[in-house]
């Protein structure tokens, strides 16, 4: 079994109000040590993965391409260098429009970072302001334009939707925009309201809605027939690729593959464990340097709740899981009410089925 590696880069030009990723603004002096952490952590985990083949390298954040292109070029051949990475590896970087120009998306594709996941987020000005975005729809078109003009023939585009002032025509033009940049792939997401971000307190205290349910399950439906109607696949409830570009290091967490996360606060699976890293950059920093690997917790799956998240991440993916898990009487009325189908053995959500995840889950395995 193949296994993948995720590296968090927690640096960002300005914290998005909706988002709670550990991230942080206004820590630039912390990159130098931080990239000299994450080689060393490479080396301190190396020994723990010499039987694993790495299939995918994703670099995420926070925003990794806020570092610069010799420092992302020394990570990847650290990693290269101690670990057996596959030499079709996928490696994607994310990137916000706003800190990638044509030179530094070059010298990324140069470095071997072939696949690039850009923040759009919407091509609607007004929701980018409610989102807290710093970039304008213009800026997402120049960065396409430069990931192009760089040689770059797998972009994914993130989109979110549900946004405060974002009705359902808002959002059809930034599905259409997004078609018309064809990028390979597209991720849309339902916004979500966390507690613990300025987002979640400004709805918490009344001063903006909560994101509409039916309104958002329109906008899904609707991104599904314009991205069906566009050619690209629905492989996963919020991700959609042309053929042949399905992101394999998510799949890789949907099929529960083992994955190793290195940097702030990653998380990492394998044989029903997980466990993460601490969160603070500095206290990472800090048991880096002192040779300690940062793990600041861990949990083991019972057989119970590993088959139960088996289920719920196989049906997000089109293979769904063998209708044999499943005891027939409670699988039948969901193919009768069009929730699910039964294709050759597997059942897969439809895509009102998706709508309903959780509780079709709960409903199949309860």
């Amino acid at each position: 079994m193949t296994a993948g590696v995720y590296v968090h880069v927690p640096f960002c030009l300005t914290r998005c109000g909706y988002c709670d990723f550990n991230a942080y603004a206004g820590l630039d002096h912390l990159a130098s040590p931080y990239v000299s952490a994450l080689l060393r952590e490479a080396e301190l985990a190396a020994p723990g993965w010499s039987g694993e083949e790495i299939a995918s390298v994703f670099l995420g954040g926070g925003t990794p391409t806020t570092l610069e292109v010799a420092d992302l070029k020394a990570l990847l051949a650290r990693l290269r260098q101690g670990y057996a990475v596959a030499p079709n590896a996928e490696v994607t970087i994310e990137a916000n429009p706003d800190t990638v120009d044509l030179p530094k998306l070059e010298g990324l594709l140069e470095a071997g970072f072939a696949r690039l996941s850009m923040g759009a987020q919407s091509f609607d000005p007004r929701v980018l302001a409610s989102l807290e975005r710093l970039h304008d729809p213009a800026s997402v078109r120049r960065a396409m334009g430069d990931a192009r003009a760089a040689g770059y023939t797998n972009v994914n585009l993130d989109l979110i939707y549900g946004a405060d002032g974002e009705g359902i025509e808002s959002w059809e033009r930034t599905l259409r925009e997004t078609v018309d940049l064809a990028p390979e792939h597209v991720s849309a997401y339902a916004l979500t309201i966390e507690p613990s971000t300025p987002l979640g307190r400004k709805v918490q205290h009344g001063a903006v809605p909560a994101p509409d349910p039916d309104l958002q399950a329109d906008m899904f439906e609707l991104a599904c027939q314009l991205l069906g109607d566009a050619g690209y696949q629905h492989y996963e409830v919020s991700n959609w690729a042309k053929p042949g570009f399905a992101c394999i290091h998510n799949l890789g967490y949907w099929e529960r593959r083992p994955y190793l996360g290195l940097g702030a606060g990653a998380h990492s699976y394998r044989d029903d464990r997980r466990w993460w890293n601490v969160r603070p950059p500095e206290e990472y920093l800090s048991l880096v340097e002192a040779g300690t690997l940062p793990v600041g917790g861990e949990e083991r799956l019972e057989p119970s709740d590993a088959y139960l998240e088996e289920v719920f991440l196989r049906l997000r993916i089109l293979e769904g899981v063998p209708s044999s898990w499943v005891e027939p009487q409670r699988v039948a009325p969901f193919l009768e009410s069009g929730l699910l189908l039964d294709q050759d053995g597997a059942l897969i959500p439809t895509e009102r089925g998706m709508l309903v995840l959780n509780e079709l889950v709960l409903a199949l395995t309860a």
